[in-house]
């Protein structure tokens, strides 16, 4: 029996996306690619692995049990190439990333330009979704995660600032014709713009000021996906439609040009800035610790020792 690597890996990367398109998008392969590899395996082994409809492609009986064995053998496979990897001049390779949003806008621009330069044989892919996924699952080495987020026995570094505010803002238009608020409470009689996960959860704004804690749950004419149309938001606030409340860096620029005003400011609440989590795997893949060794360097204050990663479990 011959069986291929590149077809044991196609299958996997089937199975763990539960589709050809998104597998090939997670893969970078073509999804007729991998359905041809799929077949092939599954002529060689003279078993059906995957159950396709026009809907759905869900691994059979047989599927799954090669996928809990597959997966992990493939998993140390790759991760015994980088270590011949690691005797490069420089590490090559495909690195890829699952972030928010929120991070592939306000944190990583200020990386990525730097990281690239410095590392010329590494293709960063990077997926930023507003969902919380399994990042193994999806085909990534690593993800971006604030600290609520990060999984159990993962390897958490910081990344990007260690602090950030939500700020809630208008336009000064706005602000004229309906009031400025002065207390958080005041926001259920303004009209606010808002955002929902693909989740379907719509979190509250949250407050803080010495030591009072307010969360409101306002109305307002426009609700958007958190996300893939959150400037949009940003948009109808400056055209004067309610008030926005959001990442103080994504509204930095209105604020600094005077396009929006800051409302309730002293009442902005911070909290901790995002995470580089991976797998606490004995072997990193060597694009990884290039990036890990990279963020580390680059957040060292002179001096100073950056500080080491450690297992971070979800914080309730």
């Amino acid at each position: 029996m011959k069986i291929d690597l590149l077809d044991m890996s196609a299958f996997v990367a089937v199975a763990r996306a539960k589709g050809f398109r998104e597998g090939a998008r997670l893969s970078g392969k073509s999804p007729s690619g991998l359905s041809e590899a799929v077949r092939r395996l599954e002529a060689e082994l003279g078993v059906r692995l995957l159950n396709r409809t026009t809907r759905s492609v869900v691994p059979t009986e047989a599927g799954e049990r090669l996928l809990e064995r597959l997966g992990p053998a493939l998993s140390e496979m790759e991760a015994a190439f980088d270590v011949v990897n690691g005797f490069r001049d420089r590490p090559a390779g495909t690195l890829r990333l699952n972030v928010p949003i929120s991070a592939a806008r306000l944190v990583l621009p200020d990386i990525v330009p730097r990281f690239l330069a410095a590392y010329p044989d590494i293709q960063l892919e990077i997926l930023a979704e507003d969902s919380f996924v399994d990042v193994l699952a999806v085909g990534c080495d690593a993800g971006i995660r604030y600290d609520e987020r990060l999984e159990q026995d993962m390897i958490a570094i910081p990344i990007g600032p260690r602090t950030q505010r939500f700020a809630t803002a208008a336009s000064p238009s706005y602000l004229d014709l309906h009031g400025r608020p002065e207390h958080p409470s005041e926001l259920i009689n303004h009209a606010c713009l808002r955002g929902r996960f693909s989740s379907g959860l719509m979190p509250p704004c949250e407050f803080e000021r010495d030591g009072e804690i307010v969360r409101i749950t306002p109305t307002g004419p426009l609700i958007v996906s958190i996300g893939g149309a959150t400037d949009l938001v940003v948009d109808a606030a400056i055209a004067g439609t309610g008030i926005v409340y959001l990442f103080e860096e994504w509204l930095r620029p209105h604020l600094d040009s005077g396009a929006l005003e800051p409302v309730l400011e002293p009442w902005w609440q911070s909290f901790s800035g995002p995470f580089l989590y991976y797998p606490g795997r004995r072997l990193v893949p060597a694009p990884l610790r290039a990036f890990i060794d990279f963020i580390t360097v680059s957040a060292k204050p002179p001096n100073t020792l950056a500080p080491e990663g450690k297992n971070h479990g979800p914080r309730e």
